[in-house]
């Protein structure tokens, strides 16, 4: 198997062909269809041994109907189906929406928490902070569900469609803001500064999913390669990494970042290790560092959410043998396996253009950790600021990481403002979007 792509979902893109049918008109809920899913995940399926008798397809709905009736639903939150060029789309950022994210604070007022650059969003100045008061001239507890999380109808991705917001600025003005989505390129990286902290200098890193640049073989973010030769160039001794809205992406910019940050004296030591289920160990592999560039940093320090999940926590897995690691913010959500999409194994799948994307694989460090489905606790609990724009120091999460760097530990008064919110964006999206949420 030829790599090309290893991302969390986690993925395995390979290079493969097969035989076109002679009848090219696409069925996608058919029974054919069906039985394709269900063959796949007989070969490839992580918990193939816990798989039912096949269903009859005709008593579905809807494949993905089919796919969660045949899910080992213990453990498989993460399996799902969708198309070939919106898989493709996601891991390179072309996206289609509004093209940001938005969070509660702890008095349940919703507020933008990330903004795309390139975004119809973006090119209308929306800024982290802005506190939304209205969707689509109604207040925002009008879309609090009979469950406590809330459903805000923007309705899909799709270019064309436009909502209303109406937001209060950080100076108390308040502006309402019409905005139509469109298709977008979306940028990872959010934010990057160094703050001099007692003599020594510490970069702040806010990155948001872990995205290709289209074209770069390998497969490879140039985004990642400009902030890491910043941080080089400043000299930075200490690194806080933001990874609060996180969901995922590619594991070879996760391996490009990983390859980044350790140290020269771990230079060609165990990154991870993967395992298929029992029909597949010939393609168990050891991944090893291959050092990139010259950071050579001292700690590091995460803040995290349960939205960092996948590739994330991927990187915080395979750094902790090596490194004095701290997490601050709330527990992360836990997702230590991974998958790659099957139409290239299922002729079927691909002539009627579904995109298998069940689990396939887990991930363990060089220390044999593997099982983290419940995430990666914090060190110290500490409660989101959204209505504060990145890099301020009124942010309670950076405040507590810089804490962490100068002594070791996180003032009472900080641990004190968690709170767990009861709606996080990451509850609203399965699937796909649920490693890359934004609206």
């Amino acid at each position: 198997m030829k790599k090309h792509y290893l991302y969390l979902s986690l993925l395995l893109v390979g290079i493969w062909s097969c035989n076109k049918k002679d009848d090219p008109t696409p069925n996608p809920q058919s029974n054919a269809v069906r039985d394709a899913i269900y063959s796949g995940m007989e070969e490839w399926y992580y918990w193939n041994k816990e798989l039912p008798a096949k269903p009859n397809t005709s008593d579905f709905a809807s494949n993905e109907e089919f796919l969660e009736a045949i899910k080992f639903k213990p453990l498989d939150r993460f399996s799902y189906l969708t198309t070939q060029e919106d898989f493709n789309n996601a891991f390179v950022g072309r996206n289609a929406g509004h093209g940001f994210g938005f969070a509660f604070d702890a008095n349940e007022r919703l507020f933008l928490t990330f903004v795309f650059d390139e975004s119809p969003a973006g090119k209308d100045g929306w800024q982290r902070g802005w506190e939304i008061l209205e969707v689509n001239g109604k207040p925002i507890s009008e879309y609090k569900t009979s469950t406590g999380g809330y459903d805000f109808k923007l309705g899909g991705p799709d270019p064309g469609i436009t909502n209303s917001f109406k937001f209060k600025l950080p100076d108390g003005t308040e502006t309402t803001r019409s905005n139509t989505k469109a298709e977008y390129q979306s940028n990872s990286v959010l934010y990057q500064s160094v703050i001099d902290l007692s003599g020594k200098k510490v970069g702040y890193w806010v990155y948001n999913s872990f995205k290709a640049t289209q074209g770069l073989s390998p497969t490879q973010s140039k985004e990642v390669e400009n902030s890491m030769a910043y941080f080089e160039s400043e000299n930075i001794t200490d690194l806080i990494i933001d990874l609060r809205y996180n969901g995922g992406g590619s594991v070879d910019v996760a391996e490009q970042i990983l390859n980044s940050l350790i140290q020269l004296s771990n230079d060609y030591k165990v990154m991870y290790t993967n395992k298929l289920n029992s029909l597949k160990s010939d393609f168990n592999k050891t991944e090893n560092f291959v050092k990139k560039g010259n950071l050579n940093l001292n700690k590091l320090v995460f803040i995290t959410s349960r939205g960092s999940a996948s590739a994330s926590e991927l990187v915080i897995n395979c750094l902790d043998p090596y490194f004095d690691i701290t997490l601050v913010g709330d527990n992360t959500y836990g997702k230590p396996v991974g998958s790659f999409p099957l139409s290239s194994y299922e002729p079927v799948l691909k002539e009627n253009n579904v995109e298998l994307v069940p689990i396939t694989f887990s991930l363990s460090n060089a220390n044999g950790k593997a099982d983290y489905f419940d995430g990666f606790p914090a060190d110290f609990l500490v409660g989101d600021t959204p209505q504060f724009n990145w890099g301020s120091e009124n942010d309670l999460r950076l405040a507590a990481a810089i804490q962490v760097l100068e002594n070791g530990n996180v003032n009472s008064r900080l641990v004190n403002t968690f709170y767990r919110p009861k709606w996080e964006m990451i509850d609203q999206f399965k699937g796909l979007q649920q490693e890359f949420p934004a609206y």
